[in-house]
């Protein structure tokens, strides 16, 4: 027979009443603690963990001028807030009971009791105590998110580089202000998170945060999408749909991959911006709107500008402070930081024990390029940890597609596949590493034009 309950108490100075929940209650659970004494309750629950306590509200010790049981009740609940009492008395009219539950009684049954009726004054009494847990558990986790949320980069694992540390210098100055920005790096650096970090640190955090993938729009689902539609706009507008501006009123919008934006696209963006307001596809209302405006890219927008690609008044419009996020390899005394952080995070996931990384594979690790930045070293200590049959990573648990310098190949080129589609990546950062990220400079180098070298950029993801 299964046990409704694991372990009670009862406290009653009637051995009768004892004998009897003691021989009732036992079919049901797994302990049953009776005792005479009421002021032997402090040592029972400061050594024992009781779902609930079964308390006799009148005592023939009168310690309390007849408010024995509440007197215990106080005692019981300053010990243990969110301890489950139920009390048994013989004098339950409703005035008592109601002066019960005020005081922080759970339920009372009456003396004489029917065992169908107790039991199921108890199972509710358990309910109501699971239930407090969970509320308990809820409210501890909404404590810790608070106190993430107070910490402005809680979800940025770094700040060992001198690089990093001015990108926190940057955030702490704009975040509490309105002014657009415009976080430019490669894929993988985290530029979502910088975003997330300078919503919670500004003054529209309680408002909400929304973020757009602008390179997953296609240009017929771009209006719709940002500035909202109509019933029956066009054939799958089957209800009014408010567009991202709309829900980010008040709070942050995130555009990123704002590069990879068509230049009609980009025109219709800035008249949103300029105007402060948006007309939903289908309709010829003008919606206010108020939005934090904070703005993505790894492509290489000033370039562009050049290149007529990107609209000149848009970047001047996005970029009223500009945040540039190193690439993993330049931040090269983070990524033991990083290290920790996702082994902790993965030994967790899958229940590994493994809990470090040897010397000799941290060297590694320090000396790849990471073409794939954070993004990819994320991976790789995934990967590490699901087929590693040590507790501690080794070098011959790390696989690199790319390449990874020794001490004798500094300046060289040195490749793990001959690959065509691999070498050409790697040759082209090696020239872009060459000349600091000047595109024309790197065409040059590499013999191609500016606009083959642009797509090469796209396709590999440099």
């Amino acid at each position: 027979m299964t046990k409704t309950f694991n372990n009670l108490l009862v406290v009653d100075d009637d051995e009768d009443v004892l004998h009897a929940l003691r021989l009732l209650l036992k079919k049901h659970a797994r302990q049953v603690h009776t005792e005479k004494d009421p002021g032997q309750i402090p040592t029972l629950l400061r050594n024992e963990e009781y779902d609930m306590v079964l308390l006799d509200m009148n005592f023939t010790q009168d310690v309390t001028s007849g408010r024995e049981g509440f007197f215990w009740l106080d005692k019981i609940l300053e010990l243990d807030p969110s301890a489950v009492v139920v009390l048994i008395t013989a004098y339950g009219d409703v005035e008592t009971a109601v002066q019960a539950i005020k005081e922080g009684a759970t339920d009372f049954v009456l003396k004489p009791w029917q065992n169908e009726k107790l039991i199921a004054t108890l199972s509710a009494a358990k309910r109501l105590r699971e239930s407090r847990r969970e509320a308990a558990k809820l409210r501890s986790r909404q404590r810790q998110l608070s106190e993430d949320l107070d910490q402005p980069f809680v979800e940025i694992v770094g700040g060992a580089s001198a690089s990093m540390r001015r990108v926190f210098e940057t955030i702490n100055k704009v975040a509490a202000t309105d002014a657009s920005v415009l976080i430019l790096g490669e894929n993988g650096t985290g530029k979502e998170l910088i975003a997330r970090a300078l919503h919670r640190a500004s003054k529209r955090k309680d408002e909400v945060f929304v973020s757009v993938d602008m390179a997953a729009l296609t240009e017929s689902l771009f209006e719709s999408e940002l500035f909202g539609h109509t019933k029956g706009a066009f054939t799958d507008a089957k209800e009014d749909r408010a567009g991202r501006f709309e829900v980010a009123s008040g709070g942050t919008l995130f555009l990123d991959e704002i590069g990879n934006l068509s230049m009609p696209l980009q025109a219709k963006l800035l008249t949103a911006l300029q105007r402060r307001e948006v007309i939903r596809v289908g309709s010829n209302k003008h919606i206010p709107i108020d939005v934090r405006l904070v703005c993505a890219t790894n492509m290489p927008v000033y370039e562009m500008v050049k290149d007529n690609t990107f609209r000149q008044d848009l970047l001047y419009r996005i970029n009223t402070v500009e945040i540039h996020l190193p690439p993993l390899r330049e931040r090269g005394d983070d990524i033991p930081l990083l290290v920790d952080h996702f082994l902790d995070q993965y030994a967790r996931k899958y229940q590994r024990g493994v809990n470090g990384v040897s010397p000799a594979a941290l060297k590694k690790l320090q000396k790849y390029h990471w073409p794939g930045n954070v993004r990819e070293l994320q991976h790789m200590i995934e990967r590490a940890m699901i087929m590693t049959e040590s507790t501690i990573l080794q070098p011959e648990d790390f696989f690199f597609a790319g390449h990874y310098t020794t001490d004798d190949e500094q300046n060289g080129l040195v490749f793990d596949t001959f690959n065509l589609e691999s070498v050409e990546k790697t040759v082209i950062r090696k020239a872009l590493d060459k000349h600091d990220g000047n595109i024309s400079q790197t065409a040059d180098e590499l013999g191609l034009t500016r606009a083959s070298l642009y797509r090469r950029l796209e396709k590999y993801g440099l």
